[in-house]
């Protein structure tokens, strides 16, 4: 470019100028008092333009034309005898082209102060609703406003398919104090791709990065952030939402959940196996779980994620649902039909730890920003992730937010938290030596726990109704108690230690499990320590372990028949219910989440009865109130006999809530043998006729039909300490549950 005009910026000035070295770019861009203290003074950075006017907005006249003063698109004029600010266009001539742009730099910082501090302070709960991406309307122009924390860059810039990716072109506004950055760009629309362009606090360029507080990315392996409007989505769920902050106490009402990877419940017959869309989920999916009788469904992560191996748990998005299934707005489309049809929905949410890739959060802005600086607290041994500073109050505001987030913009029903043990240990997965104790000298990792808490406190506070839940594996103390009791404030946990106690049993072989019956009455020890969810999830069914029925001894009837059994002592135990997807119907090969379940194995008989046995589960868990509305509490369980390992033989009660001197009570005989037991005596605390609501060697579900023809009359005589006496007969390897009827 030739005949450039002299700058009012020196040699000096204009070379920061270009590096992006001004701590305020926006002092030396956009419009001006003039140095002089006479009139006003323009300047832009525009790369590639040959002349650039100035057209006023209000009169669409021009004001004057810029001189260019640096080759690298530098262009600068005093605005002739104006001395107000005022709005103007600019007309940009480039090579092939004339264009009328917005100047980005003459729109003035919209950021609220109150809102800076309260997230550098680690209180702040809805940062969503300005950080990012953010469709804004300033001075009557549309565009996007750019909002970015990153207090150790010299220099950070948008760039995107707008901009050529230039970093060059749209530096942002530094706010000093605060850490963030922030740069209004006109006349961008939604579904535009962009990354931030950073230099660290040397001036070293660092790699591309996506947004941390994106609402959309690039449909991996593609690594972009997306721009998207406000959305317009109009919830259907008023009725469902308003009764659920009425009705918010879960303890004593029926949950059943059904856990699913979206990605591999079915795959497209249509498409050639391709994902089902958050659409067809919704007409697929949920007639299913209504059919089956689940109260929930649980999904595994849909927070964006680089690589299908890791499931979901290793997000590099928190605030942008994956675009594998679909838009945000579908996937609210999804959770409303859900909640239209009586479904909650839960959402397994991972702030314990996030990936190393290289466009994510970690060394976001040269430094550890969202991770400890010592690997010793800043990185996971076992999965070669990151661990956020759960003490740095800005990555509390950003978790703290994204939790609140998908409560709020997507009226999800509860979060369940993964790998709560690895946040609350300093040790975790470490050895002697590779972890740094807290400042008591013990392991906890207190910053963790008040985060936890925070988390479960602003949850249940803004949302009555929703449920927290801690997959927490260890003995920690108080997980599902409230803060003031000294507890964590989540509203369940997972029975780990039930999970792994029982599975390891009924994987033994009958003959064996005489002297392994503490495995299966274990858990009543603590049982009421916490309010339990017991889960069969994903994490049973991968890794080499097989499917919860090639877990089962013997042959096929006898693994059908255990696996009934199973099932049937575990929806009459106290505790919520959670069931991975495809052990409703006996799913034969471990999980593969490349691949859809095995539908056509309900052709056959066998596993079409694993089916139904669970939907009548469901039913008669629903439907017998002694068997959940005291899950959690000690005075809706009684054993009747815990001590019969010859046979392997349990039984016990459960009660229901008392009314007028009257509790709800169901019977359950548990047997874990193949043998059958005729006229065996059961003692009971009152007469009546026990109903037998179901039996799990029932012929419907496969079974040899050995039972009690709908139920047994109590006589009035005493066993087992009870004052009244059933004789039943208890069919193999069978669950059979009773309910007194008054």
């Amino acid at each position: 470019m030739s005949d450039q005009a002299p700058s009012l910026l020196s040699p000096e000035q204009l070379h920061a100028l270009l590096e992006g070295q001004f701590a305020d770019i926006f002092s030396v861009l956009g419009l001006h008092a003039h140095p002089s203290g006479k009139g006003l003074l323009l300047r832009v950075l525009l790369p590639g333009a040959k002349a650039v006017d100035v057209i006023a907005s209000k009169d669409n006249k021009k004001v004057a034309s810029l001189s260019c003063v640096n080759d690298a698109g530098i262009f600068e004029a005093k605005m002739g005898r104006r001395r107000n600010l005022f709005g103007y266009r600019l007309r940009v001539e480039y090579e092939n082209t004339t264009v009328e742009i917005e100047d980005p730099y003459r729109f003035a910082s919209v950021l609220n102060q109150d809102d800076l501090y309260l997230f550098c302070e680690g209180t702040q709960e809805r940062v969503y609703q300005w950080m990012g991406a953010q469709p804004r309307t300033i001075d009557k122009v549309d565009g996007i406003l750019f909002v970015l924390w990153a207090p150790n860059c010299s220099r950070v810039s948008v760039v995107g398919e707008f901009n050529q990716w230039d970093g060059r072109r749209h530096i942002m506004r530094k706010h000093p104090a605060a850490g963030i950055w922030e740069v209004f760009i006109p006349n961008i629309a939604a579904g535009v791709s962009y990354k931030y362009e950073m230099l660290d606090a040397e001036g070293k360029l660092l790699p591309l990065k996506a947004d941390p507080y994106a609402f959309a990315m690039q449909h991996p392996p593609e690594t972009a952030s997306i721009t998207s409007d406000v959305s317009s989505y109009q919830w259907q769920d008023q009725q469902w939402m308003s009764q659920r902050a009425e009705s918010s106490n879960h303890y004593h009402g029926p949950v059943t959940i059904y856990e699913v990877h979206l990605g591999s419940w079915r795959r497209s017959a249509e498409r050639d196996g391709a994902y089902l869309t958050y659409r067809e989920l919704a007409e697929q999916l949920i007639p299913y779980v209504i059919e089956m009788g689940f109260s929930h469904l649980q999904l595994m992560p849909v927070s964006e994620y680089p690589f299908d191996g890791s499931w979901g748990y290793q997000p590099v998005g928190l605030y942008a649902p994956t675009s594998r299934f679909g838009t945000p707005d579908d996937f609210r489309f999804f959770i409303d039909s859900c909640h239209s049809s009586g479904i909650g929905v839960l959402l397994d949410w991972v702030p314990g730890h996030f990936p190393t890739d290289e466009y994510g959060t970690g060394k976001f802005d040269g430094s550890h920003l969202y991770e400890h600086e010592d690997e010793r607290k800043g990185f996971h041994p076992d999965w070669n992730t990151l661990i956020y500073n759960y003490g740095r109050p800005e990555v509390v505001s950003y978790l703290l937010s994204n939790a609140m987030y998908w409560l709020d913009q997507f009226h999800i029903d509860g979060l369940r938290v993964d790998a709560v043990a690895s946040m609350l240990y300093l040790d975790y997965g470490r050895k002697e030596g590779e972890w740094i104790p807290n400042v008591n000298g013990g392991r906890e990792n207190l910053e963790a726990i008040a985060f936890l808490r925070e988390v479960n406190s602003r949850a249940y506070f803004n949302y009555p109704g929703a449920m927290i839940i801690a997959e927490e594996s260890t003995a920690w103390p108080g997980v599902s108690r409230p803060i003031d009791q000294g507890g964590l404030g989540f509203g369940f946990k997972w029975n780990m230690g039930w999970m792994n106690d029982t599975l390891r049993y009924i994987e033994r072989d009958p003959i064996h499990r005489e002297y392994h019956h503490n495995e299966m009455t274990f858990g009543l020890v603590y049982g009421f320590t916490e309010n339990f969810v017991l889960p069969l999830s994903h994490d049973e069914v991968v890794h080499g372990k097989g499917s919860l029925l090639e877990k089962m001894p013997g042959d096929d009837w006898q693994k059908f028949a255990n696996l009934r059994a199973y099932f049937g002592f575990m929806w009459s135990h106290p505790g919520k219910k959670l069931l991975f997807m495809g052990g409703e119907f006996a799913q034969r090969k471990e999980w593969n989440h490349d691949l859809s379940l095995d539908w056509h194995l309900l052709e056959e008989q066998s596993h079409a009865g694993i089916q139904r046995l669970v939907k009548d589960l469901n039913h008669c868990y629903r439907s017998i109130p002694a068997l959940h509305q005291l899950d959690c509490e000690a005075s809706g369980f009684e054993w009747l006999d815990s001590e019969n390992n010859k046979q392997s033989i349990l039984v016990y009660l459960r009660y229901g809530e008392s009314n007028d001197g009257q509790a709800p009570l169901a019977l359950v005989i548990v047997n874990l043998t193949p043998a059958t037991y005729e006229n065996y005596s059961v003692g009971v605390p009152a007469l009546g006729f026990y109903r037998e609501c179901l039996n799990t060697d029932s012929e419907c579900y496969g079974g040899s039909n050995k039972g009690n023809n709908g139920g047994v009359d109590a006589s009035n005589q005493a066993w087992q300490g009870q004052p009244c006496q059933l004789s039943i007969t208890v069919p193999p390897l069978s669950t059979v549950i009773f309910e007194r009827q008054a």
